[in-house]
């Protein structure tokens, strides 16, 4: 493939755009911004999502690559979250990502950490529900460092790695799969809400 971009991030970029766009496309269809209620149940897809990674980001091996990784894990912001919002913490779903090796969960980093600098504009429209990063949406806060920042360290690290072909068709792999993932828990968490109504 001739336009094959050289950065990693790049290639990783390239290689979600259809689930990224798919997953935007279900995101917008459940409206979470025309309610608390709505957007309640989208905490709850964040949340599943932010708690089955947090083994990723506690993970020694790889702590030794991303040094501040744990702090950067919203699992803990997204419960507290699903508290403000009077909605209990959902059962995990069946599917989660396990001991996955150091590509793939690279792959799944990257996307997480991605969704960051998305977050910047969610956030905004969370205010207009009267919630903000310390009731409601602290899991779309502005992490320490700012949001580029930590972004840009995260993105120097990951493009600097040495990689064998192996996790590097992991990465890439671990990265759809999480985009995937997501949507698979968005969908979930919907559908949860639809059956108790």
């Amino acid at each position: 493939m001739t336009d094959r971009p050289a950065l990693r991030s790049q290639r990783l970029k390239q290689l979600t755009q259809a689930p990224h766009t798919r997953l935007d496309a279900l995101v917008h269809s459940h409206a979470p911004f025309d309610s608390r209620e709505s957007f309640a149940r989208f905490v709850v897809a964040q949340y599943l999502f932010q708690s089955e990674l947090q083994p990723l980001y506690n993970d020694p091996q790889l702590i030794a690559i991303v040094p501040d990784l744990a702090e950067r894990c919203r699992a803990e912001q997204a419960r507290l979250d699903l508290a403000d919002l009077d909605t209990a913490v959902p059962a995990a779903v069946p599917g989660a990502l396990h001991q996955p090796g150091l590509g793939e969960a690279l792959g799944w980093i990257f996307v997480s950490e991605g969704s960051k600098l998305g977050a910047a504009f969610l956030i905004k429209r969370a205010v207009a529900l009267g919630l903000s990063d310390s009731c409601g949406a602290r899991h779309l806060g502005e992490p320490a460092g700012g949001r580029a920042e930590g972004w840009k360290q995260f993105i120097r690290i990951l493009d600097g790695l040495a990689l064998s072909a192996e996790d590097e068709a992991a990465a890439e792999r671990g990265a759809v799969a999480a985009f995937e993932r997501f949507t698979e828990l968005l969908a979930h968490a919907y559908a949860a809400d639809a059956a108790l109504a």
